[in-house]
Formats: C-alpha cells, sequence, structure tokens
C-alpha cells in the first residue's frame, strides 16, 4: 500500500543530493541565502532531461500544441488583468515573541494533521481556528500572535535609469499569463485552428514566506505549463482528457500509482469551472504535484478588456466570434524533480549485509544514459575512444578512480542506468561489458553496437 514504510526520507535525498552532485545550497560559501538551491553537474542533467520529456510529450508529440518563451518583465498591465496585483496574497502572522512569520493556513493544516482544510475558511475563521484550538508557533513554542495580514507574493522591482523615470514592474509569479497574452500570435503566425495549445517552461518567483521541505517550495523556480484553448462546451471533456494525459505521463516516467491520487479542490478559485491536482506521496506526506484547471474565457476576456485588443477566436469555416476557453495544465521542474528522487531512491540489500543505494531513475530522466570505466588504467586510451564515440550521442560520464566495484556503486546512486565495462579482451574483439544498473546483470556486447543499444533502450 501507499503508506507502506519506504527507504527515502528528506534529509536522505539532501544528503545524496549534496555528495553526488545533484543539488547544492544556494550561496553556501556566504552561508546561504533562505531556501535557494543550485543544480550540479548531476542535476542539471537531471532537471534538463524532465523538462525534455515533458515538451516531448506535451508538445512535440501533440498534433496542435505549440511553444514559447516569454519574457520574464512583463507590462504592469498585465499582472492587473490578471488579478495578481489585488489578489495574490497568503494570510499571513507574525509571532510576537520570536518574530517568525507563518502562513495561518499551514499552522491549522498542521495542527489537525491535514483534518481541517484552511482553505474553505475566511481569515477571520481561521483566526478563530488558531485561538480555539491554542495553536502555537513551530518556532518557539508560545503562543501570542498578531491578526492576520494579507501579503502579495510579487516580487517588485523598477525600471527606469533615474528616480523621475523609475516604474514598478514585477518578476512574473507564473509563466501562464505569457502564454495568454500571445495568443493571437501564436494563433496568427501557425494559423492554428481551435483546439490548440501553448506551452512554456520558465522561471517564476514568489516572495513565500514558509519556503521548505528542500526543493518542494522555493522562491525561484522554474514551471512548465501547458494551456488548451478551446471552444465552450468541449472544455469539460478536454479537462478530463488533460487529467488522464498528466497521470499518464507520471506513470510513464516510472511513479508508482499507490504514491499518487486525484484531489479536488475544496475552493474554486474566482476564474475555476473545474480544478484538481495530482498528489504525491513525499517523504514528508501527502502534497501537490501538478494542476489542471479549467480557466474559462476568464484570463483572455480581461486581456482583451485591459489592453483594448481584441482576443476573439474566428472560425474559418463558420465565421463564429468567441474568446476560447482554458484548459491549463501546470507543473513544477523542481517539485516533479524532487518526486523522481524521492521516487527512485532505494536501499537495497545484497549478500553479505551489504546495501546498495541505488536511483532506479527512467534512463530518459538519468543524467548520464552510460558511464565508461576501464578495468585497469593502461586501458584508458580504449575506453578513450568509446567514450568520444558515445559522448557525441548521449550525456556519457568517464571514472578510472578506485576498484570496479566503487565504481558500480558511484554510478548507482545518481542512477545511470548502465556501466560499461572496458578490459582486455576488448583490445581483443573489440566486445565490452554492459552492466544494468536494476538487475546488475551483464552481457558482453560488440562496441559498435553500443550506441544503439543504448538508444533504444533510452527512449522515452
Amino acid at each position: 500500500m501507499a503508506e507502506e514504510k519506504r527507504a527515502v526520507t528528506m534529509d536522505k535525498l539532501v544528503n545524496l543530493c549534496k555528495t553526488r552532485g545533484i543539488i547544492f545550497p544556494g550561496s553556501e560559501i556566504y552561508g546561504g541565502m533562505g531556501n535557494t538551491w543550485d543544480y550540479g553537474p548531476v542535476g542539471v542533467e537531471m532537471k534538463n532531461n524532465i523538462k525534455r520529456a515533458w515538451w516531448k510529450r506535451f508538445v512535440q508529440e501533440s498534433e496542435n500544441s505549440y511553444g514559447v518563451d516569454a519574457a520574464i518583465l512583463m507590462n504592469s498591465k498585465v499582472w492587473e488583468a490578471s488579478g495578481h496585483t489585488s489578489s495574490f496574497s497568503d494570510p499571513k502572522m507574525d509571532c510576537r515573541e520570536c518574530k517568525s512569520r507563518h502562513r495561518a493556513d499551514n499552522l491549522i493544516e498542521a495542527h489537525s494533521k491535514g483534518t481541517v482544510n484552511p482553505d474553505l475558511m475566511t481569515n477571520e475563521e481561521m483566526e478563530a481556528y488558531i485561538q480555539e484550538h491554542h495553536v502555537c508557533c513551530p518556532i518557539c513554542g508560545k503562543f501570542n500572535w498578531t491578526g492576520i495580514r494579507t501579503f502579495n507574493l510579487m516580487f517588485e522591482t523598477s525600471r527606469g535609469v533615474t528616480d523621475e523615470s523609475q516604474n514598478k514592474i514585477y518578476l512574473r509569479p507564473e509563466t501562464a499569463q505569457g502564454e495568454f497574452v500571445n495568443f493571437m500570435n501564436v494563433q496568427r503566425t501557425t494559423r492554428a485552428k481551435v483546439p490548440f495549445g501553448i506551452a512554456q517552461v520558465g522561471k517564476a518567483f514568489r516572495n513565500e514566506i514558509t519556503p521548505g521541505n528542500f526543493i518542494f517550495r522555493t522562491i525561484e523556480f522554474e514551471q512548465m505549463e501547458h494551456q488548451w484553448f478551446c471552444k465552450e462546451g468541449t472544455d469539460s471533456s478536454y479537462y478530463n482528457e488533460f487529467k488522464e494525459k498528466a497521470w499518464k505521463f507520471l506513470v510513464d516516467l516510472g511513479f508508482n500509482e499507490e504514491h499518487l491520487r486525484f484531489k479536488d479542490h475544496d475552493k474554486l478559485a474566482h476564474y475555476a469551472k473545474q480544478a484538481c491536482d495530482i498528489q504525491y506521496l513525499f517523504p514528508m506526506g501527502w502534497s501537490e504535484l501538478n494542476g489542471i484547471h479549467n480557466r474559462t474565457d476568464y484570463d483572455l476576456t480581461r486581456h482583451q478588456e485591459y489592453s483594448g485588443k481584441t482576443m476573439q477566436y474566428v472560425d474559418p469555416v463558420t465565421g463564429e466570434r468567441y474568446i476560447p476557453y482554458v484548459i491549463e495544465y501546470s507543473i513544477g521542474a523542481d517539485r516533479l524533480m524532487l518526486a523522481v528522487l524521492s521516487e527512485a531512491y532505494d536501499e537495497e540489500a545484497l549478500e553479505e549485509g551489504d546495501v546498495r543505494n541505488v536511483l532506479h531513475l527512467h534512463p530518459a530522466i538519468a543524467a548520464y544514459k552510460a558511464a565508461v570505466l576501464p578495468l585497469q588504467k593502461n586501458l584508458a586510451d580504449k575506453a578513450q575512444e568509446i567514450y568520444k564515440k558515445l559522448c557525441k550521442r548521449f550525456p556519457v560520464t568517464y571514472d578510472a578512480a578506485g576498484s570496479i566495484g566503487k565504481r558500480y556503486r558511484r554510478q548507482d546512486e545518481i542512477g545511470t542506468p548502465f556501466c560499461i565495462t572496458i578490459d582486455f579482451d576488448t583490445l581483443e574483439d573489440n566486445t565490452v561489458t554492459v552492466r544494468d544498473r536494476d538487475s546488475m546483470e551483464q552481457i558482453r556486447l560488440g562496441a559498435d553496437g553500443l550506441a544503439e543499444y543504448i538508444a533504444k533502450k533510452t527512449e522515452f
């Protein structure tokens, strides 16, 4: 069952990521900075592979979806139209004793162990719950709160070289608006017919006061979003279709379905007709991994109103004019990275009490598709020859340090699916030993056939 005891813990993941070059604390030599993280040599490859797999599935393999890369800094009116400047905020309370700041809804969720849903509460009701249940500060343990205040989550900056010319602008808190404001541009230049999609992968920024759980919630993160524009009346059908597609994508990446579940929103956003999350059983418990939303025609209608530019689609057959509905599928690349690591992490008991730490990653997600390992240093010339041929096709690593067993273990820990050992027989018959990460079984294969073998095994 999904609640079984698993080997993975957040502390183990953080340690693995630090020691194996996956993820480092941001600005570490200066003591870090408030839950910011830097991706290392292994992590950047993994994260890029996750983004490529998502793009391949939802753009490349979709007959009628197109990509954009919109600017992070946008005209401030974009955020007025979207409602972010007026309503994109969190209910926050300060502890008068230790001066720490907390989200009221998170305090209630933690105190009730998830049995109370603060999304259904007003600010007044949340304050009353915290008072009635004597919810104490998780930092100092005292009960001395300010009232709830709302803080906008957008980072503000200014544009201009002199004080007089400065204008307030924002770092985008989501990538979706870049897709909405380019709706007409994409439709016109691609001659797309509704229904069609616009996708984007890019950075977003939120002034979270309670980031935490490693890369689960950070102030700087990367989103993968797909907006599907369709005609009213077909929206619910497409909403259900994207729920299925989002689920299948995760299963195809190797997720155990018992570690996934749908969770409908109890309280819909003002723009939403339907909304749900796919939750994953993270090391710290069930939490949101991605969202699917039926946003109706709210976004395009608002941008038409605020910009004065039409957002109406004209059906080329019937001549009918209408503003499309939007089905949004949104998933964070960093949060998916954490889920992938959590799902793949394993500690396998071997003979004689030995334990093997291994990441059972889908081969398409692994940072390196293979590791080339000369059995001895005097085989380096042949090993380098094979390495240089393979790295023209895939990310491949080379390791000649330590015993072959230790080198296998290092590759297991970062999820490399294949280890290629060059020995003295290689010099005689041009064959190598290929070791499979998951089964640890070994086969003998001609060096000339390695590239095709790896390509087939690492497809997504």
